[in-house]
């Protein structure tokens, strides 16, 4: 899905596609989005290392 892609919430996805909750959107959408775990892994390894802008 391009706007999960895209960084857009799960919960926003979610809604603009009429589902009853983001459990149902990740059920569907996670398997073709393999490189969101390594990013997300990334941005935490950031966060942790300091160089966040939180």
């Amino acid at each position: 899905m391009l706007l999960l892609a895209a960084g857009v919430p799960v919960k926003v996805v979610s809604e603009r596609l009429g589902h009853a909750n983001a459990t149902i959107t990740l059920g569907v959408y996670a398997h073709v989005m393999p490189g969101m775990r390594q990013e997300a892994a990334a941005k935490f390894g950031a966060l942790m290392a300091g160089g966040g802008n939180g």
